[in-house]
């Protein structure tokens, strides 16, 4: 327990840095107060770097948050769509060569641990209205060897799970849904990371809650949860009830290094999950803010209709505003020329994650599949990025993203 005077000189301190630049409209930015700085403190003084009370912690207020059963804490979201579907491989729910429907638009780690693993990823078309996977094209691009659907809320933006639940059902797939940029986003009346068999998030710094680096695989079923925690961790025994185990020409020996499974070292450590603890706390209050913020962005920048697009979702979801997507319209105006100027101008500019993933020169020559032409994906790749619509972002800062972008097409 950390005494008062040093809560109050922790305080006191950290009102005296700036660490915002107010001059610079970044991406991103960790919205932290005291209380994260307080939590991972208490863990250094009392030593408890690894993983331990934290992190359980952490993995049982998020697995509440999304009324999921069951929750295991990992190093990074890449760690944790690595190992959800080694687990899945693991106790035979899909083999080697088995496909998997995925957006051709996404994160590289999406399907990095596809690769990595022998599944083979099938690309399909995003959809215009916000850039998710198409659910419209996802049961034509079904074949015998697909065994899972992994929709991915792009920017915090709900994919259209009841379709894609309802395919996955008829097909008998396993779900997988990649939440990494779309902490409490809600589809309908649900948090989105509760609607499959199997979601994963991230807690990078630039995500809308961090642990600095930190990843969640959250699941329903038990006994995948057991292989998810073995796996996490070496591939080691997990939940032995003596001392000593016997396997084969192992007997009696030390069940904590007992090795049942190919496993990795990607647990993360009770100093991160201690910032994850408060920022739970703060999520819906943080994703409100990046709605309010990304609400006045749009309005004010209906005067350009004719030359940029603004995704949207449908009035029943809740998009997490991860970041502030735009893509040009006018054939007129270059995309890296928007980029350039508005960084010029001190607002930070991203390209939409990978663009269409299976151009990228890591994927070019992998064993995929594209179903079609991918032309929406294609079409974000070249026309499209994201700016920061954070909760550390003030009134002026919006208002300056709003005239520099006017500004641009008024030159």
């Amino acid at each position: 327990m950390i005494a008062d005077n040093l809560k109050n000189l922790i305080i006191d301190e950290l009102n005296k840095r700036n660490h915002f630049d107010l001059e610079k409209i970044s991406v991103a930015f960790p919205f932290f107060d005291h209380n994260e700085i307080i939590n991972a403190l208490d863990s250094l003084l009392d030593l408890k770097i690894s993983q331990g009370q934290k992190t359980k912690e952490f993995e049982n207020s998020f697995s509440k948050y999304l009324s999921m059963p069951y929750a295991a804490a990992v190093n990074s979201g890449s760690s944790a769509n690595l190992v959800a579907f080694a687990a899945l491989l693991d106790l035979k729910k899909i083999k080697k060569g088995d496909e998997v429907i995925v957006p051709s638009t996404t994160f590289a780690t999406v399907v990095s641990p596809l690769y990595q693993l022998g599944l083979v990823p099938v690309y399909v078309d995003i959809e215009n209205k916000n850039w998710n996977l198409n659910s419209n094209l996802i049961e034509e691009a079904i074949t015998k060897k697909t065994k899972v659907i992994m929709p991915v809320h792009t920017l915090g933006f709900p994919c259209e799970m009841d379709k894609i639940n309802e395919i996955a059902k008829k097909y008998n797939l396993i779900t997988i849904e990649d939440c990494c940029e779309a902490h409490g986003a809600k589809y309908k009346n649900s948090i989105v990371g509760s609607l499959s068999d199997i979601s994963t998030f991230s807690f990078f710094v630039a995500h809308n809650i961090t642990t600095g680096e930190g990843g969640m695989i959250l699941c329903k079923d038990e006994e995948l949860y057991q292989s998810i925690l073995s796996i996490r961790e070496f591939g080691r025994l997990i939940n032995y009830k003596s001392r000593f185990s016997s396997y084969g020409n192992m007997n009696n020996y030390d069940s904590r290094y007992m090795f049942m499974k190919n496993g990795y070292n990607v647990r993360l450590n009770d100093i991160s999950s201690s910032l994850g603890i408060e920022q739970i706390k703060k999520l819906d209050n943080i994703n409100e803010e990046r709605r309010r913020n990304a609400k006045y962005v749009r309005e004010s920048l209906d005067i350009l209709s004719d030359k940029i697009y603004i995704p949207t979702t449908e009035d029943h979801n809740l998009c997490a505003y991860y970041g502030f997507p735009i893509s040009l319209i006018d054939k007129n105006f270059k995309r890296n020329e928007l980029c350039l100027y508005l960084e010029e101008n001190n607002i930070e500019t991203r390209a939409i994650m990978g663009g269409c993933l299976p151009d990228q020169p890591a994927f070019d020559n992998q064993l995929h599949r594209i179903h079609d032409d991918l032309p929406i994906s294609r079409y974000v790749r070249d026309n499209a990025f994201f700016i920061g619509i954070h909760s550390a972002l003030n009134q002026s800062h919006l208002d300056k993203i709003i005239s520099t972008i006017i500004s641009f097409f008024e030159k």
